[in-house]
């Protein structure tokens, strides 16, 4: 699966404050030797079951499905810095890209509490600029939307973060009040890369924050839409701060179970943050009618029951455009049972509908046979399909660059464009 691949230890534990800028200078220390940053890279939080919370109701509609662009996309993630940052490097790439008949890019713009780009938002917010500046001084991202455009292939910003921020971050020490926690009081939830703390979506503070991100890269390049995933979320055993508290007393006229898991409970939170990305949309919208609005969320029955996201009903209210469903099964008997899930096909008739397929990691090369298999079974069910990552599809690789390659091009033998707007 998409794992965390980057950050920062858990040696932060007694004076966040005192430690912070030493943290900070041994990262940029790291980035300025050329070292390659290892990425988050759109990790999907543990699929888990809960069975003790019920899942919506899920229907699949009857009317057959009206065709959509096929998805043929790939995420840049910050594994992929090295060619992101050189235009020589990024062009033979985004060339490469084309010939393989390619057609849609979701580069980093939000990780680890930063924006991969000029941000005046973040400066006003006493976050110091952390910007990937190009080797020949260029802006990365827009340097790779005038790239893509060329070869006619769209590029999506994934805000792979969400709400999570690493607890050692400039967002963490500013904003502390932003952030929720469980009923005990505790922040934090350990992923690979360490641990993260998670803002509070139900804050409008935070709600703002995240919104003028998003239009401030949607409306300052030239992209063709902006993408959320697993991320933009939250886990169920989190929002017992007062806030959240006080706001569902005065909604429900309840005090929030002890149960983090309790149906009614879950269901309002899961709610509040449905609503947030409804607004969200709005705004994005009104700035660039034809944005691409995208999701790529982990399997269903987890999100929800796990994680609060309630994807379907995004959906269902026409809150996305595009969804990219996270599936990294290890073998073929478990891939295929997930992409046959009903919520997949129901999307898949409103929307152009895809699914993740892990292509490797660095310490887990993925074989090309299974890849194949993967796509094929994804495509013969009218499903596209966007890898993780850019670096692993002939990179750290079981067989050659070219062979590689040459399968991808086997895979894809004649190109298929995509609009803005269908």
């Amino acid at each position: 699966m998409k794992r965390p691949l980057r950050f920062l230890s858990k040696s932060w534990r007694q004076s966040l404050q005192s430690c912070f800028l030493f943290c900070l200078a041994a990262s940029l220390t790291i980035l300025l030797a050329g070292q390659p940053t290892k990425a988050i890279a759109q990790s999907p939080i543990p699929e888990m079951p809960f069975p003790e919370v019920p899942l919506p109701e899920v229907s699949v509609p009857q009317p057959t499905p009206k065709p959509h662009q096929e998805i043929r996309g790939v995420w840049l993630t910050e594994n992929d810095n090295d060619i992101l940052r050189d235009q020589a490097k990024l062009q033979d790439a985004v060339g490469q890209l084309a010939r393989l008949n390619f057609n849609t890019l979701y580069p980093v713009i939000w990780n680890s509490g930063y924006v991969l780009y000029p941000s005046a938002v973040a400066q006003r917010h006493e976050i110091q600029p952390f910007v990937r500046k190009g080797l020949q001084g260029q802006d990365i991202l827009a340097d790779l939307a005038a790239q893509a455009h060329q070869k006619g292939l769209l590029v999506i910003p994934w805000f792979e973060f969400g709400f999570m921020a690493p607890v050692v971050s400039e967002l963490a020490a500013n904003r502390p009040e932003w952030f929720t926690h469980r009923r005990d009081g505790s922040l934090t939830t350990e992923i690979d890369a360490g641990e993260v703390m998670w803002l509070n979506p139900f804050l409008p503070e935070v709600q703002q924050f995240i919104s003028d991100l998003v239009l401030e890269a949607v409306t300052q390049y030239d992209v063709d839409g902006i993408q959320f995933d697993d991320h933009m979320s939250l886990p169920v055993e989190f929002g017992y701060d007062r806030h959240t508290l006080a706001l569902y007393k005065k909604e429900t006229k309840k005090d929030a179970p002890a149960n983090a898991r309790d149906p009614e409970w879950v269901r309002w939170r899961a709610d509040k943050i449905t609503a947030f990305m409804a607004q969200l949309n709005k705004a994005v919208k009104e700035r660039k009618p034809n944005a691409i609005f995208s999701v790529s969320p982990n399997p269903y029955d987890s999100a929800y029951s796990g994680y609060l996201q309630d994807w379907l009903s995004w959906v269902r209210k026409d809150i996305v455009d595009e969804l990219i469903v996270q599936v990294y099964r290890p073998d073929m008997q478990s891939f295929l049972g997930q992409i046959a899930r009903s919520e997949l096909q129901e999307a898949s008739q409103k929307i152009p509908t895809g699914v993740g397929v892990l292509t490797g990691l660095r310490n887990k090369p993925m074989p090309m046979s299974l890849i194949q298999s993967k796509v094929r079974a994804a495509r013969d069910r009218g499903l596209g399909v966007s890898f993780f990552y850019y670096e692993s599809l002939w990179e750290h690789t079981p067989e050659p660059a070219a062979e590689r390659q040459a399968n991808f091009q086997a895979l894809f033998q004649s190109p298929v464009a995509r609009a803005v707007t269908e």
